[in-house]
């Protein structure tokens, strides 16, 4: 039998505000910011990307039940230095921590995370690893 691999390709946020978000996924999280004919915006951090709905926009019927709301994700991101260089790099962009650097175990195992929220009020998570 085949062994079958998957990975995440994208997930989808809410927010509540276009402009607030998209500069905040961009300006401390580095995310690349892509537009759709539509209007509305995706954040790309390499090949993942979460894909954002927002006021406004009319995603129709093929969403989450109940479909996701601004302030309702948990999501956590691999932060390339230590876990005193993403405080530092939150604290330069006024972004309060919430706790950490913690010791917690992701998907590559035994890690150190700083948590902090999004304008939203979603839960954000920079873990490293050694």
């Amino acid at each position: 039998m085949t062994e079958i691999k998957v990975r995440l390709d994208h997930c989808v946020i809410a927010v509540s505000d276009w402009e607030r978000s998209t500069t905040f996924y961009r300006d401390v999280l580095g995310a690349e910011i892509v537009g759709h004919p539509d209007g509305r915006v995706a954040f790309r951090f390499g090949d993942q990307q979460l894909n954002v709905h927002g006021p406004g926009l009319d995603v129709g019927t093929l969403v989450a039940s109940p479909p996701v709301v601004p302030g309702g994700s948990d999501l956590c991101f691999v932060w390339p230095g230590t876990a005193e260089q993403a405080v530092a790099h939150l604290r330069e962009h006024e972004v309060p921590v919430e706790e950490g650097p913690v010791a917690r175990r992701g998907g590559r195992g035994q890690g150190v995370s700083v948590y902090f929220r999004d304008p939203d009020g979603s839960l954000l998570e920079l873990i490293t690893y050694d």
